[in-house]
């Protein structure tokens, strides 16, 4: 299998606080790519910090074999990474169509062609094309955020928390989405909710106090009830 993106020791410090202390994990091509940890333990920087959100200050982060680690968050998008932030972060005053229409860095029929699987996958999308972001629900927003990472034919989606805040019928529908998009790209997915996670996931890797503890595969995490309690608090 082709090795998509390659995290290599990173450190990222947010103001005096070093939150990152050596954070490694590689994404093979397809399917999804799981972090876990409990709060605090460093994934949302994680994926900032891939992003070039949030600069690092030692290891290296390479994307098709190519060093990103030191490039603006703007360049990084460009290369084929989409990144969905933990807060959604749609434009609540622009319409459904505005919002996507601002995401799509040209469109081409490739993009349009996107355009039209993600709102065949997410129809609310389309019922709501003209109602603003803001006026949408939980669900309805996150479905938006996502379909605005989708849609540019990125090889690689950053997905933070998306089942967060969601009623359990929504976080159904997120999960069914989420294991159809796998198919056409490869995600790196960081998720609380275990059933969501082990439900969608395929690789593990465990963030425990900004350094990587432990990975496998998610078949092998779902059986292995000491190394659950330990680091994510599953009794």
């Amino acid at each position: 299998m082709t090795t998509l993106l390659k995290v290599n020791q990173i450190e990222t410090y947010i103001g005096q606080y070093h939150i990152l202390q050596g954070v490694s994990f590689e994404v093979q091509q397809g399917g999804v790519t799981v972090l876990l940890g409990r709060n605090g333990a460093g994934k949302t920087t994680t994926l900032r910090s891939i992003m070039g959100l949030n600069s690092i200050s030692k290891g290296n982060i390479l994307f098709k074999g190519e060093e990103i680690g030191a490039l603006p968050t703007y360049t990084i998008a460009k290369k084929g990474i989409g990144y969905v932030p933990e807060d959604q972060s749609i434009f609540g005053d622009l319409t459904v169509e505005e919002n996507m229409k601002v995401a799509m860095q040209k469109e081409d029929e490739r993009t349009l062609a996107s355009l039209e699987y993600i709102l065949e996958l997410f129809p609310d999308l389309k019922t709501y094309w003209k109602k603003k972001g803001g006026h949408l629900s939980g669900g309805q927003k996150q479905m938006l955020a996502i379909a605005r990472a989708y849609v540019n034919n990125n090889e690689l989606l950053l997905i933070d928390e998306p089942s967060k805040g969601l009623a359990p019928i929504v976080v159904e529908k997120v999960m069914d989405s989420i294991n159809q998009i796998k198919e056409k790209t490869t995600v790196v997915l960081v998720e609380q909710n275990f059933i969501m996670a082990s439900g969608v996931g395929d690789t593990y890797y465990i963030i425990d106090d900004g350094h990587t503890v432990h990975s496998g595969t998610m078949r092998d995490l779902k059986q292995n009830e000491q190394l659950k309690k330990q680091y994510l608090g599953i009794a």
